[in-house]
Protein backbone atom coordinates (compact mmCIF):
# COMPACT_ATOMS: atom_id res chain seq x y z
CA UNK A 1 0.00 0.00 0.00
CA UNK A 2 2.83 2.31 0.88
CA UNK A 3 4.74 1.63 -2.24
CA UNK A 4 1.63 2.28 -4.28
CA UNK A 5 0.65 5.66 -2.64
CA UNK A 6 4.33 6.52 -3.09
CA UNK A 7 3.88 5.98 -6.75
CA UNK A 8 0.76 8.22 -6.70
CA UNK A 9 2.73 10.76 -5.17
CA UNK A 10 5.54 10.69 -7.31
CA UNK A 11 3.19 10.87 -10.44
CA UNK A 12 1.43 13.59 -9.16
CA UNK A 13 4.80 15.05 -8.84
CA UNK A 14 5.59 14.70 -12.16
CA UNK A 15 2.44 15.76 -13.78
CA UNK A 16 2.18 18.51 -11.55
CA UNK A 17 6.15 19.59 -13.12
CA UNK A 18 4.70 19.02 -16.32
CA UNK A 19 2.11 21.20 -15.92
CA UNK A 20 4.15 24.01 -14.61
CA UNK A 21 6.78 23.68 -16.91
CA UNK A 22 4.87 24.04 -19.85
CA UNK A 23 2.70 27.55 -18.44
CA UNK A 24 5.95 28.90 -17.24
CA UNK A 25 8.31 27.95 -20.48
CA UNK A 26 5.18 29.29 -22.96
CA UNK A 27 4.48 32.62 -20.97
CA UNK A 28 1.41 31.97 -19.42
CA UNK A 29 2.38 33.90 -16.75
CA UNK A 30 3.38 37.02 -18.03
CA UNK A 31 1.03 40.03 -18.07
CA UNK A 32 1.11 42.24 -21.25
CA UNK A 33 0.84 45.96 -20.31
CA UNK A 34 -0.20 47.94 -23.59
CA UNK A 35 2.73 50.25 -24.86
CA UNK A 36 4.48 51.57 -27.67
CA UNK A 37 7.74 52.90 -28.80
CA UNK A 38 7.27 52.53 -32.29
CA UNK A 39 4.16 55.23 -32.72
CA UNK A 40 0.62 55.50 -32.64
CA UNK A 41 -2.09 53.61 -34.95
CA UNK A 42 -1.39 55.35 -38.29
CA UNK A 43 -4.19 52.96 -40.68
CA UNK A 44 -5.20 49.49 -41.08
CA UNK A 45 -5.21 47.30 -44.07
CA UNK A 46 -8.74 45.39 -44.34
CA UNK A 47 -6.43 42.05 -45.19
CA UNK A 48 -6.73 38.74 -42.58
CA UNK A 49 -3.77 36.38 -41.35
CA UNK A 50 -1.12 38.89 -43.20
CA UNK A 51 1.26 36.06 -41.57
CA UNK A 52 4.19 37.14 -43.16
CA UNK A 53 5.64 40.61 -45.11
CA UNK A 54 8.76 41.60 -47.64
CA UNK A 55 10.09 44.29 -48.45
CA UNK A 56 10.93 45.27 -51.92
CA UNK A 57 13.36 47.97 -50.31
CA UNK A 58 15.04 49.18 -53.86
CA UNK A 59 11.64 50.10 -55.51
CA UNK A 60 9.45 50.67 -51.91
CA UNK A 61 7.49 47.91 -52.45
CA UNK A 62 6.02 45.98 -49.89
CA UNK A 63 4.64 42.47 -50.20
CA UNK A 64 1.78 41.19 -48.14
CA UNK A 65 1.50 37.05 -47.67
CA UNK A 66 -2.08 36.98 -46.83
CA UNK A 67 -4.38 33.82 -45.48
CA UNK A 68 -7.49 34.05 -44.14
CA UNK A 69 -7.10 31.09 -41.62
CA UNK A 70 -9.95 31.70 -39.32
CA UNK A 71 -12.01 31.72 -42.39
CA UNK A 72 -10.17 28.04 -43.52
CA UNK A 73 -10.86 26.99 -40.10
CA UNK A 74 -14.63 26.92 -40.84
CA UNK A 75 -14.32 25.64 -44.30
CA UNK A 76 -15.17 28.28 -45.55
CA UNK A 77 -12.91 30.60 -48.75
CA UNK A 78 -11.67 33.33 -47.32
CA UNK A 79 -9.44 36.19 -48.91
CA UNK A 80 -6.00 34.81 -50.02
CA UNK A 81 -2.49 35.43 -51.80
CA UNK A 82 0.42 38.20 -52.81
CA UNK A 83 -0.64 41.43 -51.90
CA UNK A 84 1.37 44.61 -52.85
CA UNK A 85 1.65 47.95 -51.54
CA UNK A 86 3.52 50.53 -53.47
CA UNK A 87 5.03 52.55 -50.44
CA UNK A 88 5.91 55.52 -52.48
CA UNK A 89 2.42 56.58 -53.05
CA UNK A 90 0.23 58.54 -50.43
CA UNK A 91 -2.60 56.37 -50.26
CA UNK A 92 -0.83 53.36 -49.23
CA UNK A 93 -3.43 51.07 -51.07
CA UNK A 94 -3.44 47.05 -50.42
CA UNK A 95 -3.44 45.52 -54.15
CA UNK A 96 -3.75 41.81 -55.35
CA UNK A 97 -1.08 40.76 -57.58
CA UNK A 98 -2.05 36.85 -57.60
CA UNK A 99 -5.80 36.68 -58.51
CA UNK A 100 -4.85 35.07 -62.04
CA UNK A 101 -2.95 31.82 -60.84
CA UNK A 102 -4.20 28.54 -62.09
CA UNK A 103 -3.64 27.04 -58.90
CA UNK A 104 -4.67 27.29 -55.23
CA UNK A 105 -2.35 29.21 -53.66
CA UNK A 106 -2.36 29.88 -49.70
CA UNK A 107 0.86 31.55 -49.01
CA UNK A 108 2.69 31.29 -45.39
CA UNK A 109 6.18 32.98 -45.62
CA UNK A 110 7.65 34.99 -48.01
CA UNK A 111 11.38 36.05 -49.38
CA UNK A 112 12.09 38.55 -51.72
CA UNK A 113 15.48 38.57 -53.51
CA UNK A 114 16.83 41.89 -55.90
CA UNK A 115 17.72 40.86 -59.60
CA UNK A 116 18.05 44.02 -61.66
CA UNK A 117 15.77 47.09 -62.15
CA UNK A 118 12.17 46.97 -60.56
CA UNK A 119 12.70 42.95 -60.91
CA UNK A 120 12.96 40.36 -58.21
CA UNK A 121 12.40 36.63 -57.44
CA UNK A 122 10.13 36.07 -54.96
CA UNK A 123 9.80 32.30 -53.09
CA UNK A 124 6.42 32.02 -51.12
CA UNK A 125 5.20 28.60 -49.08
CA UNK A 126 2.10 27.21 -49.71
CA UNK A 127 0.02 25.07 -48.19
CA UNK A 128 -2.81 22.99 -49.48
CA UNK A 129 -4.78 20.33 -47.88
CA UNK A 130 -1.87 19.24 -46.01
CA UNK A 131 0.52 19.40 -48.49
CA UNK A 132 3.54 21.63 -48.96
CA UNK A 133 5.63 23.72 -51.72
CA UNK A 134 7.84 25.93 -52.54
CA UNK A 135 5.95 28.62 -55.43
CA UNK A 136 8.71 30.68 -57.23
CA UNK A 137 8.07 33.97 -59.36
CA UNK A 138 9.19 36.99 -60.41
CA UNK A 139 8.17 39.92 -59.57
CA UNK A 140 8.49 42.78 -62.65
CA UNK A 141 7.00 45.75 -61.30
CA UNK A 142 3.75 45.24 -59.95
CA UNK A 143 3.23 42.14 -62.27
CA UNK A 144 3.64 38.40 -60.80
CA UNK A 145 4.64 35.89 -62.85
CA UNK A 146 4.73 32.13 -61.68
CA UNK A 147 7.74 30.42 -62.99
CA UNK A 148 7.97 26.60 -60.45
CA UNK A 149 7.36 24.69 -57.67
CA UNK A 150 9.48 22.97 -55.93
CA UNK A 151 8.26 19.49 -53.55
CA UNK A 152 9.95 16.87 -51.73
CA UNK A 153 9.88 14.85 -48.71
CA UNK A 154 12.43 17.64 -46.95
CA UNK A 155 9.32 19.53 -47.01
CA UNK A 156 7.95 18.76 -43.75
CA UNK A 157 5.86 21.46 -42.00
CA UNK A 158 7.72 24.41 -43.63
CA UNK A 159 6.97 28.09 -42.22
CA UNK A 160 9.36 30.70 -43.28
CA UNK A 161 11.86 31.40 -46.22
CA UNK A 162 14.88 33.31 -47.06
CA UNK A 163 16.77 34.01 -50.16
CA UNK A 164 20.03 34.49 -50.41
CA UNK A 165 20.22 33.75 -54.43
CA UNK A 166 17.95 33.79 -56.86
CA UNK A 167 17.90 30.01 -56.22
CA UNK A 168 18.81 29.24 -53.45
CA UNK A 169 17.35 29.91 -50.09
CA UNK A 170 16.83 28.81 -46.58
CA UNK A 171 13.52 27.34 -45.06
CA UNK A 172 12.27 26.17 -41.98
CA UNK A 173 10.59 23.12 -40.48
CA UNK A 174 8.40 24.34 -37.62
CA UNK A 175 7.75 20.44 -36.36
CA UNK A 176 9.82 17.54 -37.04
CA UNK A 177 7.24 15.14 -36.64
CA UNK A 178 3.66 14.39 -38.13
CA UNK A 179 1.70 12.28 -35.94
CA UNK A 180 -0.43 14.26 -33.36
CA UNK A 181 1.48 12.24 -30.34
CA UNK A 182 4.64 13.57 -31.85
CA UNK A 183 3.34 16.91 -32.01
CA UNK A 184 1.82 17.22 -28.66
CA UNK A 185 4.88 16.55 -27.40
CA UNK A 186 6.71 19.14 -29.56
CA UNK A 187 4.20 21.88 -28.56
CA UNK A 188 3.88 21.50 -24.98
CA UNK A 189 7.37 19.33 -24.02
CA UNK A 190 9.15 22.01 -26.10
CA UNK A 191 11.24 18.74 -28.08
CA UNK A 192 14.09 19.80 -30.28
CA UNK A 193 13.33 17.69 -32.96
CA UNK A 194 12.50 20.05 -35.98
CA UNK A 195 15.17 21.74 -38.73
CA UNK A 196 16.19 24.42 -41.16
CA UNK A 197 16.63 23.05 -44.23
CA UNK A 198 18.73 24.27 -47.23
CA UNK A 199 17.84 24.09 -51.49
CA UNK A 200 20.92 24.91 -53.53
CA UNK A 201 19.10 25.32 -56.58
CA UNK A 202 19.20 21.54 -57.30
CA UNK A 203 18.42 19.78 -54.50
CA UNK A 204 17.24 19.96 -50.37
CA UNK A 205 19.43 19.30 -47.32
CA UNK A 206 19.01 19.78 -43.37
CA UNK A 207 21.88 22.38 -42.20
CA UNK A 208 20.30 22.62 -38.54
CA UNK A 209 18.84 19.74 -36.75
CA UNK A 210 17.74 19.38 -32.91
CA UNK A 211 15.66 22.84 -32.89
CA UNK A 212 12.34 23.92 -30.87
CA UNK A 213 9.87 25.61 -33.17
CA UNK A 214 11.80 26.58 -35.78
CA UNK A 215 10.12 29.69 -37.57
CA UNK A 216 11.09 32.98 -39.22
CA UNK A 217 14.34 33.19 -40.79
CA UNK A 218 16.62 36.35 -41.66
CA UNK A 219 20.23 37.17 -42.44
CA UNK A 220 22.75 39.69 -42.10
CA UNK A 221 23.31 42.65 -44.79
CA UNK A 222 25.98 40.51 -45.37
CA UNK A 223 24.60 37.20 -46.11
CA UNK A 224 27.49 35.82 -43.65
CA UNK A 225 24.53 35.40 -40.20
CA UNK A 226 21.66 33.24 -40.48
CA UNK A 227 19.25 34.41 -37.69
CA UNK A 228 16.94 31.60 -36.62
CA UNK A 229 13.95 32.31 -34.55
CA UNK A 230 12.85 29.58 -32.16
CA UNK A 231 9.20 30.45 -31.09
CA UNK A 232 9.12 27.65 -28.62
CA UNK A 233 12.37 28.07 -27.58
CA UNK A 234 11.81 31.99 -26.40
CA UNK A 235 15.26 32.92 -28.29
CA UNK A 236 16.79 33.92 -31.52
CA UNK A 237 19.15 31.51 -32.25
CA UNK A 238 22.66 32.43 -34.63
CA UNK A 239 24.65 30.46 -37.31
CA UNK A 240 27.56 31.78 -39.38
CA UNK A 241 26.55 30.84 -43.08
CA UNK A 242 30.06 28.82 -44.39
CA UNK A 243 30.77 29.11 -48.07
CA UNK A 244 28.85 25.66 -49.22
CA UNK A 245 25.68 26.74 -47.61
CA UNK A 246 26.30 25.03 -44.43
CA UNK A 247 25.58 26.43 -40.80
CA UNK A 248 27.74 27.06 -37.97
CA UNK A 249 26.31 27.48 -34.56
CA UNK A 250 27.58 31.07 -33.19
CA UNK A 251 25.18 31.46 -29.71
CA UNK A 252 21.54 31.61 -28.93
CA UNK A 253 19.70 35.16 -28.00
CA UNK A 254 16.95 35.02 -24.78
CA UNK A 255 13.66 36.92 -25.61
CA UNK A 256 11.46 36.02 -23.57
CA UNK A 257 8.87 35.58 -25.87
CA UNK A 258 7.62 33.62 -28.56
CA UNK A 259 9.66 35.22 -31.73
CA UNK A 260 7.77 34.15 -34.98
CA UNK A 261 9.19 36.43 -38.58
CA UNK A 262 12.36 38.31 -38.56
CA UNK A 263 13.03 41.57 -40.87
CA UNK A 264 15.97 44.13 -40.72
CA UNK A 265 15.89 48.02 -41.24
CA UNK A 266 18.59 49.33 -42.74
CA UNK A 267 20.85 49.42 -39.97
CA UNK A 268 20.93 45.92 -39.44
CA UNK A 269 18.56 45.74 -36.69
CA UNK A 270 16.19 42.39 -36.45
CA UNK A 271 12.34 43.49 -35.80
CA UNK A 272 10.47 40.86 -34.68
CA UNK A 273 6.65 39.56 -34.64
CA UNK A 274 6.16 37.85 -31.45
CA UNK A 275 3.68 35.88 -29.31
CA UNK A 276 4.29 36.56 -25.42
CA UNK A 277 1.99 33.89 -24.85
CA UNK A 278 2.07 30.61 -26.70
CA UNK A 279 -0.80 28.70 -24.53
CA UNK A 280 -2.97 31.69 -25.51
CA UNK A 281 -2.14 31.70 -29.42
CA UNK A 282 -2.59 28.43 -29.54
CA UNK A 283 -6.29 28.93 -27.87
CA UNK A 284 -6.97 31.47 -30.11
CA UNK A 285 -5.73 29.75 -33.27
CA UNK A 286 -8.18 26.99 -32.26
CA UNK A 287 -11.26 29.52 -32.41
CA UNK A 288 -11.31 28.91 -28.79
CA UNK A 289 -10.04 32.58 -27.31
CA UNK A 290 -11.53 35.62 -28.62
CA UNK A 291 -7.77 37.73 -28.35
CA UNK A 292 -4.04 36.83 -28.76
CA UNK A 293 -1.37 39.21 -26.80
CA UNK A 294 1.07 40.55 -29.27
CA UNK A 295 4.69 42.07 -29.03
CA UNK A 296 6.92 43.80 -31.39
CA UNK A 297 10.67 43.43 -29.85
CA UNK A 298 13.95 44.80 -31.55
CA UNK A 299 17.46 42.88 -31.51
CA UNK A 300 21.18 45.45 -31.96
CA UNK A 301 23.39 42.34 -32.65
CA UNK A 302 26.98 42.50 -33.57
CA UNK A 303 29.13 39.06 -33.37
CA UNK A 304 31.27 38.99 -30.50
CA UNK A 305 28.77 41.32 -28.31
CA UNK A 306 26.33 41.46 -26.08
CA UNK A 307 22.64 41.79 -28.02
CA UNK A 308 20.47 43.77 -26.70
CA UNK A 309 16.52 43.06 -26.81
CA UNK A 310 13.97 45.72 -26.47
CA UNK A 311 10.40 45.58 -26.43
CA UNK A 312 9.11 48.53 -28.55
CA UNK A 313 4.85 47.44 -28.58
CA UNK A 314 3.05 45.28 -26.66
CA UNK A 315 -0.73 45.00 -26.74
CA UNK A 316 -3.50 42.66 -25.37
CA UNK A 317 -4.68 41.36 -28.21
CA UNK A 318 -7.48 44.30 -28.68
CA UNK A 319 -5.57 46.37 -31.09
CA UNK A 320 -4.05 43.58 -32.69
CA UNK A 321 -4.11 39.96 -32.00
CA UNK A 322 -1.20 37.49 -32.67
CA UNK A 323 1.36 39.69 -34.40
CA UNK A 324 3.93 37.58 -36.41
CA UNK A 325 5.91 40.06 -38.28
CA UNK A 326 7.05 44.01 -37.84
CA UNK A 327 8.08 45.65 -41.01
CA UNK A 328 9.99 49.11 -40.37
CA UNK A 329 10.10 51.89 -43.25
CA UNK A 330 10.96 55.25 -43.11
CA UNK A 331 8.20 56.46 -40.18
CA UNK A 332 6.15 53.48 -40.45
CA UNK A 333 6.31 50.18 -39.21
CA UNK A 334 3.74 47.48 -40.50
CA UNK A 335 2.38 44.87 -38.05
CA UNK A 336 0.74 41.59 -39.29
CA UNK A 337 -0.34 38.64 -37.70
CA UNK A 338 -1.37 34.94 -37.91
CA UNK A 339 -5.41 35.17 -37.76
CA UNK A 340 -6.58 38.78 -36.85
CA UNK A 341 -9.19 40.68 -39.60
CA UNK A 342 -6.15 43.57 -40.73
CA UNK A 343 -2.39 44.98 -40.01
CA UNK A 344 -1.84 47.50 -38.19
CA UNK A 345 0.12 50.40 -39.83
CA UNK A 346 2.14 52.49 -37.09
CA UNK A 347 3.45 56.10 -37.49
CA UNK A 348 6.06 57.50 -35.27
CA UNK A 349 6.19 61.25 -35.50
Amino acid sequence: MKKILLLSCLLLALMAGFFLYTFYSTGYFREIVDGSEAGEVYTTFALPGVEDIALAKEDSLLLLSVDDRAARREGKEGMHGIYLVDLREDSLQAISISSHLNFPFYPHGISVFYLDSARYGLMAINHVEGKHSIESFILQGKSLEHVGTLTGKALISPNDLVMVSPEAFYFSNDHGYTSSLGLLAENYLGLSVANVGYYDGKSFRSVADNLSFPNGLQVDPSKKLLYVASSRGFMVRVFDVLPDGNLAFVEDIPTGTGVDNIELDPQGKLWIGCHPNLLTFASYAGGNAALSPSEVITIDYQKGKKPEVRSVWTNSGAQLSSASVAVPFDKYLFVGNVMDSKVLVLKKE
